[in-house]
């Protein structure tokens, strides 16, 4: 808006005309000085434009610079809020670290459908589903007892199969970042480097209850309901220490290895020490 050569009145330098102006600064020439003002900041309390439409187009730069400043200080407000949360979440999560104590079952097996079976390698990630009834259902399940020395075992049983024959199809540690008791979206993350995904040769000779057990009914072999439950950490390792077996290939033989090795490490598990697999199949 070019206002050079516009007639004004000053609160307290009385009338003058414009003779300079740019994007922050406009300057005036009043009876015996030129001043100079911060623009628009000077129109409104102090400065009137005398031409009305002027004054009306003047209004609206200002308006519009004034809810330019507005937005411009919420969304300050808000990066200081978000910063303030993930602060609290940062601290929140170191507490948790210093105090977590190991959870002897502590290991999760997934359920995967068909679909499942192609994300869960391609993203690299499950979902705990919802919760199905009372105060919190529709809501994400957050699998609690998953923490940094958890894994996720992936499994799957063809429509046609009875139970007994569910393979696994691949494990992965969970991220280095995540703790179960502050997930809230229910999805479960793989670790950048520990995650392995078995052929379909492999997974065929590698049966989930070969290594899981209900020790109240130990020759049943029913799922019954849930896309997940716990395990026991000991039967994790088990697993892990058959795939590195199962694995030809050297360098996915020794990701398997240096998988087993982190496994144990972080489930205090003396390697040496395992017992042998004793699942429902071992039993019937």
């Amino acid at each position: 808006m070019n206002l050079i050569n516009k007639k004004v009145t000053h609160k307290s330098f009385g009338m003058g005309s414009i003779v300079n102006q740019n994007d922050s600064s406009i300057e005036i020439h009043f009876t015996s000085e030129i001043k100079k003002f911060v623009f628009p900041d000077v129109f409104g309390k102090h400065l009137k434009l005398h031409d009305k439409s002027d004054a009306k187009s003047l209004e609206e730069i200002i308006q519009k610079k004034e809810s330019e400043l507005k937005e411009e200080e919420l969304k300050k407000e808000e990066e200081i809020k978000l910063q303030r949360k993930n602060l609290e979440l940062r601290l929140e999560h170191e507490k948790l670290m210093k105090n977590h104590k190991l959870h002897p079952e502590s290991q999760m097996v997934f359920w995967c459908d068909t679909e499942e079976q192609n994300s869960s390698f391609s993203e690299w990630k499950i979902n705990s589903g919802e919760i199905k009834s009372g105060n919190n259902k529709g809501k994400p399940n957050k699998p609690i007892r998953l923490h940094q020395n958890s894994a996720v075992l992936l499994t799957a049983v063809d429509s046609v199969m009875p139970e007994k024959d569910r393979r696994i199809l691949g494990v992965y540690m969970v991220n280095e970042e995540f703790i179960g008791k502050l997930c809230e979206d229910g999805n479960v993350p793989a670790h950048s480097k520990y995650r392995i995904q078995l052929t379909e040769h492999e997974s065929d000779q590698l049966l989930f209850w070969k290594y899981y057990v209900n020790e109240k009914s130990p020759q049943n072999v029913t799922w019954n309901t849930g896309k997940y439950r716990y395990f026991d950490n000991t039967w994790m390792a088990q697993i892990l220490l058959d795939i590195v077996s199962l694995k030809s290939d050297p360098q996915e033989r020794e990701l398997a290895q240096q998988f087993f090795k982190h496994f144990c490490k972080m489930n205090q598990i003396t390697a040496q020490e395992l017992p042998k697999p004793n699942g429902a199949l071992m039993r019937i």
